[in-house]
């Protein structure tokens, strides 16, 4: 099949996808692009507007995850701002956007993913651990490894099996944090197709 992976990130999402499969990886931070790059080589990686490659490329490819920006919706911005942490700002709809987009257009299977929202979501999503999806597909509860502690993370530390010690990065602690359990990721991936992929611990 050929994915379509927007805001790539380093790639938790994909991590237990295969090799099998042609991948095209989008992000826009060309240092955190190569991060990606050196975990999965065999993917063709896109340093570009995620939004605007969206838009420009959909109907290429047989399934679409998009995970948009998270920080404007997140009950942790909104608890900043109370405390006078992090200004108010608007909430951005981008992610909106992109799910009307595919639900209208798309032909494929798709899935937005981001986290919960301090406020109730404009359109009814999936819940699955801490965060939202809204898809082409009806998305299972899942009972999934994760022993991570989201608070305790540092840039030293190792994710999911991922670690950027020896790479020159800025906010590496953000970058870890943002990682989606692959785990999580590769249920995602069978409630898209009905089959297993690798096996879930």
């Amino acid at each position: 099949m050929k994915i379509l992976n927007l805001y790539a990130g380093i790639g938790g999402n994909r991590k237990l996808w295969g090799d099998k499969h042609e991948i095209v990886a989008v992000e826009k931070n060309k240092d955190i692009a190569a991060v990606y790059k050196h975990f999965f080589p065999k993917d063709k990686v896109i340093v570009a507007d995620a939004h605007q490659y969206l838009l420009d490329h959909y109907k290429e490819f047989d399934f679409i995850w998009s995970s948009p920006p998270c920080p404007t919706h997140s009950a942790i911005r909104r608890c900043g701002v109370h405390k006078g942490q992090y200004v108010a700002v608007y909430p951005d709809m981008v992610l909106y956007a992109e799910i009307i987009f595919l639900k209208h257009f798309a032909k494929c299977s798709w899935i937005v993913e981001n986290v919960k929202s301090y406020y109730n979501p404009l359109i009814k999503p999936f819940e699955v651990e801490r965060h939202y999806f809204w898809s082409s597909f009806i998305i299972t509860k899942a009972k999934l490894n994760d022993d991570r502690l989201h608070s305790d993370i540092t840039g030293g530390k190792t994710v999911y099996g991922f670690s950027l010690k020896s790479f020159a990065l800025a906010n590496k602690r953000k970058i870890l944090r943002n990682l989606v359990n692959p785990e999580l990721g590769l249920h995602i991936f069978n409630c898209a197709f009905g089959e297993k992929q690798g096996t879930l611990k």
